[in-house]
């Protein structure tokens, strides 16, 4: 969820009742050196939830020094990284490389854990790297022992990537392996593949990662749904002034130009989700137009004119 779980998106998850919402993953190394693209990267959201940043690191060094910058600025949960299968990452040696490296992992662990003081640590990790390696049971048991408080288990290896689909029923290994909550992640879309991956893995929870481009109120709902509480889909003047805040808010954080680019993809990501009855070709070129506007307030104009006046009344 690189580039995408920003303190802007955050803000409108918890806006609609996420109870939860992580950081993108924020390199140790780099964090340690206040690049201010990384630093804007672990920047807290506004409004209600937890402020957890996920950490990733190669060196337990590099974790050490993150975690204690991030403890120092006040944050709640520093989350570890040990499942972003890309290879930038991965290369280095990090991420879902050091499902590979126990004894690494370990030490990276030790480190977050001494960096972050008395605040919580948890962790996230994939099923392994490969199917020769599926060894998140063993992680998780390490993880336990050093005293990580949560787990989440994408129900892929690393060498999957995205391709098929996760197997919710393979985390079952690790939820029986230790005493711990474990979240099970991976092509949770809605409230019923919510409750199947509940129901294949014994887990304690759900994480919604990629879904959620677009819906920002996906995870509340979904909350929602598991809790029996009631909830009501937010209607198109409600989802217009939630991508208006995205969109302002990603401009304050990033400046005019890079952030109105920040923004594009949450934008088209939108318009994919919009309950627009429109010819799948017609949508893409509406996406396309929307994301070559170069003017904030034009943006605006245009999406108040998609949501508000393109919508058939009675969904309005």
């Amino acid at each position: 969820m690189s580039g995408a779980t920003d303190a802007p998106m955050r803000r409108q998850a918890v806006r609609f009742g996420a109870p939860a919402v992580v950081s993108e993953m924020v390199a140790g190394e780099t964090l340690a050196k206040a690049r201010p693209d990384v630093v804007r990267r672990t920047c807290r959201h506004e409004g209600a939830g937890f402020w957890i940043v996920q950490l990733a690191a190669r060196r337990p060094g590099d974790m050490l020094a993150g975690a204690k910058l991030m403890a120092e600025a006040g944050v709640d949960v520093i989350d570890i990284n040990m499942g972003c299968p890309s290879k930038e990452v991965t290369g280095g040696q990090s991420g879902s490389a050091l499902m590979r490296d126990l004894e690494l992992a370990g030490e990276i662990i030790d480190a977050a854990i001494e960096g972050a003081g008395a605040r919580p640590v948890t962790l996230k990790m994939r099923l392994g790297w490969d199917d020769t390696l599926r060894n998140a049971p063993a992680l998780a048991q390490i993880a336990e022992r050093k005293g990580v408080q949560m787990l989440t288990v994408h129900g892929r290896t690393r060498c999957q990537f995205y391709a098929g689909a996760a197997d919710w029923s393979a985390v079952r290994e690790t939820v029986d392996a230790v005493a711990l909550p474990v979240i099970v992640n991976g092509d949770i879309r809605d409230a019923a593949s919510a409750r199947e991956a509940l129901r294949q893995s014994g887990a304690h929870g759900v994480m919604i990662g990629r879904a959620a481009m677009g819906r920002p109120w996906l995870p509340g709902e979904i909350a929602a749904a598991l809790d029996g509480r009631r909830w009501r889909m937010p209607d198109m003047a409600a989802q217009c002034d939630s991508l208006a805040e995205q969109v302002a808010d990603s401009l304050a954080l990033y400046g005019s130009s890079l952030g109105l680019r920040m923004a594009r993809k949450h934008v088209a990501a939108a318009i994919d989700h919009l309950a627009l009855p429109l010819p799948a070709a017609e949508r893409r070129a509406l996406r396309s137009e929307l994301c070559r506007i170069e003017d904030p307030a034009e943006l605006t104009r245009a999406l108040r004119a998609v949501y508000l006046e393109r919508i058939p009344e009675e969904l309005v």
